[in-house]
C-alpha cells in the first residue's frame, strides 16, 4: 500500500501533533520523547506516532539482519500507555525511501493534519536523509507546522537508545535492560508441544514458539516471572540448545513454579528478571536434575528479593 493511503485511512479527528520513527522496545528514551509528544498536544491537538513496522536499515542495507526488541502488536500497545491517541503503522520500503522530505512532509500536512512535529536528536525523514530538523523547520514554517527537537535521555553518562539495550540482551544483563526500558524485558508466545524432556525429569516446561526475527537473551537459566491469563507466576526460564541431550535447536522453556495447568496453545508472557547462570552439559541426567533443582530455589530467592508477591 502507497504510504500515502496508509496515512489517509488514520483519518484523525482533530489536528495532529506527532513524532515518527522505529521505536523499537519503547524504552525510557523513547517514553521521553512520547512523554513531551503528549505534553505539547495537550487537550488541543491529538498526540500522534507513526511508527515503522520494519527496521529502514532491513530495507536501506540488505545484509543488516535486524532481531526487535517487540512485535508489532507489542510496540503499539507500549505506545499507546504512554498516552499516545493515534498510532499509525507504517512499512518502510524503497518506494518510501525515494520520496523527499518535502512531499513527506506535504502528506503529513495533507492526510494527518500536523501542526507539530517532535524530534530527537538524530532525526531525519526522506530521501538520503534530507529532511533533518533545520530543513524541516523551515518547510514547516512555509506549511503550517512546527518543529520541536528533544534532547535524548541519558542514564549512567550514555544515551539510551535501542543498540545499548540489544547488546545488553544479548549478553544476559536483564537486570541492567530493565533500568533501561522501565519494565522488564518478555518475550510472549504461543505454548507448543516440545519433547516432553523436562516432564519426564519432574520439571514440566512451556516452550514457547516466537518469531525468528525477535532477539533473546543470551543462553542459560533466568528467573522470570510468567504472566498467564493476566496471573503473574514465579518461574525459571532456560535459553539454549539443551547441550546434555545433544541437542542444536535454540529454545526457550520455562518452569513455571508449583503450576499445575496445561498450557499447550495458550499464549503467555515471560518477564526476565534476574540471570541465574550460564548454559550447561552435564555428566548424567541425575546431576541435571539436581541443578534443576537448585536453580528453582535460587529463582524463587531472587524473585522474592525483587519485590513480587510472597513465595511460598
Amino acid at each position: 500500500m502507497d504510504f500515502r493511503q496508509r496515512l489517509a485511512d488514520a483519518t484523525p479527528e482533530q489536528d495532529t501533533v506527532l513524532t515518527i520513527g522505529v521505536f523499537d522496545g519503547v524504552h525510557l528514551g523513547h517514553c521521553h520523547l512520547l512523554r513531551r509528544l503528549v505534553a505539547l498536544a495537550g487537550s488541543q491537538y491529538l498526540p500522534t506516532v507513526i511508527t515503522f513496522t520494519n527496521h529502514p536499515a532491513s530495507i536501506l542495507r540488505p545484509n543488516f539482519h535486524v532481531q526487535y526488541l517487540t512485535t508489532p502488536a507489542q510496540k503499539i500497545r507500549l505506545i499507546q500507555g504512554q498516552g499516545v491517541k493515534l498510532v499509525v503503522p507504517l512499512e518502510f520500503s524503497l518506494q518510501l525511501a525515494s520520496v523527499s522530505a518535502h512531499d513527506f512532509a506535504a502528506a503529513l500536512v495533507e492526510h494527518l493534519n500536523i501542526k507539530g512535529l517532535v524530534v530527537g536528536p538524530d532525526f531525519a525523514l526522506g530521501r538520503d536523509r534530507q529532511g533533518d530538523a533545520t530543513f524541516l523547520k523551515e518547510v514547516g514554517g512555509q506549511m503550517g507546522f512546527w518543529v520541536e527537537g528533544v534532547e535524548p535521555l541519558v542514564v549512567d553518562g550514555v544515551p539510551i537508545k535501542s543498540r545499548r539495550i540489544r547488546d545488553a540482551i544479548s549478553h544476559g544483563a536483564v537486570s541492567e535492560v530493565a533500568s533501561l526500558l522501565g519494565r522488564q524485558f518478555s518475550l510472549s508466545g504461543t505454548v507448543v508441544v516440545g519433547n516432553r524432556q523436562g516432564r519426564e525429569l519432574g520439571f514440566p516446561t512451556a516452550n514457547l514458539s516466537l518469531p525468528e526475527d525477535i532477539l533473546l537473551p543470551a543462553d542459560g537459566i533466568y528467573a522470570s516471572w510468567t504472566i498467564i491469563n493476566g496471573v503473574r507466576h514465579p518461574s525459571a526460564t532456560s535459553i539454549g540448545v539443551r547441550p546434555t541431550f545433544g541437542l542444536t535447536q535454540r529454545v526457550v522453556e520455562a518452569y513455571v513454579i508449583d503450576y499445575s495447568g496445561d498450557l499447550y496453545g495458550q499464549k503467555i508472557t515471560v518477564e526476565f528478571v534476574r540471570k541465574l547462570r550460564d548454559q550447561e552439559a552435564f555428566a548424567d541426567i541425575p546431576a541435571l536434575v539436581a541443578q534443576v533443582s537448585r536453580d528453582v530455589a535460587d529463582a524463587r530467592l531472587a524473585l522474592a528479593h525483587e519485590g513480587g508477591p510472597a513465595i511460598a
